[in-house]
């Protein structure tokens, strides 16, 4: 008898202890490998975490050196303040060590006289972190400043974006319809196709001419690509978002306007009816409506996308009204458009006005109001970019 308590009172202690440690389980993952290879052209350094993990990085002077410090994140025993030298000319050591309990830092010291450049980059499965230097004739006269700024939160909070604290880098630009699918046409005969290519030619020439930003264009003369082919090249391309170009038509010849919109439903008659007519060369069929409706329900991008949205439409309305009367803010809206739908980034379509309307066909025809619509989603873009504690 006194042997099945002492079983059962073992059993219990097994159980609550497993429960105990299970409960406080590390959540920081461990990392135990660093390595490098100096290549003829630059020297690769390698943190193999594998897992996801924030991390953060600058350089600092005297002594010369470039950290990146990785979050959530404990040293294997074997690599507490290892010290790795390395032999050329522009690097002398790697070292590595906790800097706090749940922060491990990697230390690069190396002679910023002699390199061109560096940068710290990422890659998954598994997730390791990258720094390359690059050696060369042309020194840094003195280390690149980086100004570390927190993403601001969306009217929505904090998405997963800028919790990640990610950036822009590329964008790409649609110039709706195209080749045989003139999209709206003007009382006047001004075509919607023409009209956008032109606005999205200038907006890339803004964006190009920003450093760090890479703008692609899904057409750049007058071809026919299927709708659902745009957020496609979009995807192939790795753009960080994407902007969708078109003019708008409404019944009433009177309405006129601009707006921005993003990929949602929509119980608004006039969405719909913007987006029955930007879908009209869609060839999907209705047997594919579940697929469809669940591409949109699992869309992660709608709180960027929106506020990626808001931003355009505020600044164009904004460049606008400096030069002309009766611009119209329409507002931002949510609505069903297959050249948003499969997009794998904050993805928005710009209705820049109304060639139903007599006064803004005219407008789509000067170069002047082309500009600045331009200039408008051009700003629009630069403040969301800001917004994500870039740029």
């Amino acid at each position: 008898m006194i042997k099945k308590y002492v079983w059962l009172f073992l059993l219990f202690l097994s159980c609550f202890l497993s429960s105990l440690f299970s409960f406080q389980a590390d959540p920081r993952i461990e990392i135990s490998s660093l390595r490098y290879h100096t290549h003829p052209s630059f020297t690769r350094i390698v943190a193999d975490i594998g897992k996801l993990r924030e991390y953060n990085f600058s350089d600092l002077l005297s002594p010369d050196r470039i950290y990146v410090d990785i979050y959530q994140a404990k040293l294997n025993p074997i690599l507490h303040g290892k010290t790795i030298p390395v032999k050329n000319n522009y690097l002398s050591q790697i070292r590595i060590a906790q800097k706090t309990t749940s922060t491990v830092r990697i230390a690069v010291d190396i002679d910023f006289k002699k390199i061109k450049r560096y940068r710290v980059w990422h890659l998954f499965d598994p997730f390791r972190i990258i720094i390359d230097i690059y050696p060369g004739n042309s020194p840094l006269k003195h280390p690149p400043v980086k100004i570390t700024q927190p993403a601001k939160p969306a009217k929505e909070g904090y998405s997963m974006v800028r919790q990640l604290g990610l950036g822009i880098q590329r964008i790409v630009i649609d110039p709706g319809h195209g080749g045989s699918d003139p999209g709206c046409i003007g009382k006047k005969g001004a075509q919607e196709k023409d009209i956008v290519l032109d606005v999205c030619t200038r907006l890339k020439k803004l964006l190009s001419s920003k450093k760090g930003l890479e703008a692609i264009l899904t057409r750049e003369s007058d071809i026919f690509v299927p709708l659902e082919n745009r957020t496609i090249i979009a995807n192939q391309k790795q753009a960080d978002i994407f902007i969708s170009v078109h003019a708008n038509s409404n019944t009433n010849k009177k309405h006129y306007g601009i707006e921005t919109f993003y990929l949602n439903f929509s119980q608004d008659p006039s969405v719909n009816e913007t987006a029955a007519r930007e879908n009209a060369t869609s060839t999907k069929n209705i047997s594919e409506m579940k697929e469809i409706i669940e591409m949109i329900v699992k869309n992660s991008k709608i709180v960027e996308s929106k506020e990626l949205a808001e931003n355009i439409q505020k600044n164009m309305t904004k460049c606008l009204s400096k030069k002309y009367k009766n611009i119209k803010n329409l507002g931002v809206k949510g609505g069903p458009f297959w050249v948003l739908i499969g997009g794998e980034m904050p993805s928005v379509l710009v209705e820049i006005s109304h060639l139903s309307n007599l006064r803004e066909e005219e407008r789509l025809k000067s170069p002047q109001y082309l500009q600045r619509i331009a200039q408008g989603i051009y700003e629009g873009i630069i403040e969301y970019i800001q917004s994500l504690g870039k740029g």
